[in-house]
């Protein structure tokens, strides 16, 4: 069996949910990590006193698992690239924004890489 047409060029966006989601909650986190002497607690609501619990009570465990979870996005964009080749996405332009969503946003880009089926054409 050979190859469909367009096979090699399937591409599909995250939602703009999780690419949001994604991106805000990320965003504070290295906020947390990096900078937690200019978080404003006091007007952040519940998520104030909840900030300031968890960076008074578990700095360590915050940093590591932020690197932790940079680490887990780098293989999931080395996963992405060998689904690519097996799924017969050979187009490197293609192959790039798969590498950069999935990077940046995870199992939100995965997903649809893991469950794209590729059409086969009948070979004669």
């Amino acid at each position: 069996m050979g190859k469909a047409a367009g096979d090699e060029t399937y591409f599909r966006r995250s939602s703009l949910f999780w690419v949001t989601a994604i991106t805000v909650s990320f965003s504070y986190y290295t906020w947390m990590v990096f900078w937690p002497e200019s978080i404003p607690y006091q007007s952040l609501g519940p998520l104030g006193p909840f900030t300031r619990y968890l960076l008074d009570n578990h700095h360590t465990l915050l940093h590591n698992g932020y690197w932790l979870a940079w680490l887990i996005h780098v293989a999931e964009t080395l996963y992405a690239m060998v689904l690519c080749k097996s799924k017969g996405i050979t187009n490197s332009c293609t192959q790039l924004l798969w590498f950069l969503q999935t990077f940046l946003f995870g199992m939100a880009s995965l997903y649809y890489l893991i469950t794209y089926r590729p059409r086969r054409q009948k070979q004669t």
